[in-house]
């Protein structure tokens, strides 16, 4: 398993020298400052790998791109409005801008308006560590009284609004504004930052569009682009929603394993492929993460390891970033499954039977409490999970040479 490590560029508080010395390989990046639509150019993605392999002093380091997270989907394809086919054009030509890099792994996403969410960015432990967290409450609340979505009332019953009155009547108006900020927050040096009014207007447009629209979306998407992939010799792998039930009226395609099986069997060739995110996926009590990579382990082209723990056993629930062996998801299965794939991939000679992963999230801890890292993307707390990931996998491999 190829161990990997998210960069942000240059600005990131985690320097190429922190990755380096974590032990990683490869690095998982993008070029966020590039406009959601645009394309990547081969100067741009030239410029980011000779950063990646430039320490701080100037020296070589090893570190190599090996997978793009994200090649952002406009909103415009999402919704099949605008210039969503001149989107495509451009992402077809930044697929072939890194294939002649040499990358060949590509993440992205299909959620609608807002990626990953979040109530609490840096919620405090016991222990003192913090992480990131998903309220249900919280985010009830900011939907009803804060962003006063019109349908609101409508998704939520008597017990939930009432928690959630009693939740937002206690609030300040500074803690009210640190509620929303967090949750439009999004990806960490994402190239679209959403104000509260932005989300209204886009939340408007997507007022028609239920689950089995967005998905024909994402599949005429993938048969488009998927092609021009599998000719390129590309992998595409599509990252779970997170999380993974429904926010805010907007549709989710991508939450459960019959879901992504739909979009699997729909666009039916090898590039069209999936990010299993044992975290995203694992706030789903219904979701066996396991068996996903055992049934679905032929197309799964990048991991996301990392856990959550779940408060309730709801559907949709509240759950917080866990350490990365302590959560609900047994990590010991999860890795057993995909090196029995690797060493299936081996026996009939995939030329991709290394699987690349990473540490996703991590908790701040130590020295992170004051580095003030991306949320999600701490130094030591990533480098603890990686190191327990690792000493997972040199107990497990021996048994699949």
């Amino acid at each position: 398993m190829e161990q990997t490590w998210r960069w942000f560029g240059p600005q990131d508080r985690v320097s190429i020298a922190d990755v380096a010395q974590a032990g990683a390989t490869g690095i998982v990046t993008a070029l966020h400052h590039v406009p959601t639509g645009l394309t990547w150019s081969s100067a741009e993605i030239a410029k980011r790998q000779r950063e990646i392999a430039t320490m701080p002093d100037g020296s070589r380091s090893t570190l190599v791109w090996s997978v793009v997270e994200s090649l952002p989907v406009s909103e415009d394809i999402k919704k099949q409005q605008g210039i969503w086919r001149q989107h495509i054009a451009n992402y077809k030509e930044s697929l072939r801008n890194l294939a002649s890099a040499g990358i060949k792994v590509i993440c992205y996403n299909f959620m609608p308006v807002l990626d990953w969410t979040r109530t609490d960015l840096a919620w405090r432990l016991p222990n003192g560590a913090t992480c990131m967290r998903f309220d249900l409450i919280a985010f009830v609340a900011f939907d009803l009284f804060i962003l006063k979505r019109p349908e609101a009332e409508n998704d939520y019953d008597d017990v939930l609004k009432a928690s959630a009155y009693a939740y937002f009547d206690k609030l300040s108006a500074e803690q009210a504004d640190q509620l929303a900020g967090n949750i439009v927050y999004g990806l960490p040096g994402a190239a679209e930052n959403f104000t509260l009014e932005d989300v209204r207007n886009h939340l408007s447009e997507y007022a028609d569009m239920g689950e089995d629209s967005l998905r024909q979306h994402l599949i005429d998407f993938l048969t488009e682009i998927a092609p021009v992939a599998e000719e390129l010799g590309l992998r595409l792998c599509c990252h779970p929603d997170d999380p993974p039930f429904p926010l805010l009226g907007l549709p989710r395609i991508m939450s459960t394993e019959q879901q992504y099986r739909a979009v699997m069997q729909a666009v039916d060739i090898p590039a069209n492929g999936i990010t299993l995110c044992s975290g995203s996926l694992g706030a789903r009590p219904d979701n066996d993460l396991t068996g996903m990579m055992e049934r679905l382990g032929d197309r799964v082209h990048f991991l996301h390891l990392r856990n959550v723990k779940r408060e309730t056993t709801d559907i949709r629930g509240s759950f917080y970033e866990a350490e990365h062996l302590g959560g609900d998801t047994n990590m010991v299965t999860l890795i057993t499954a995909a090196l029995k794939e690797e060493q299936r991939r081996r026996s009939i000679g995939r030329s991709d039977c290394s699987i690349p992963f990473r540490p996703d999230h991590g908790q701040d801890i130590l020295d992170d409490l004051g580095r003030r890292a991306q949320p999600g993307y701490p130094s030591i707390g990533r480098l603890k999970g990686l190191a327990e990931l690792r000493g997972i996998i040199a107990a497990l491999e021996p048994q699949f040479r």
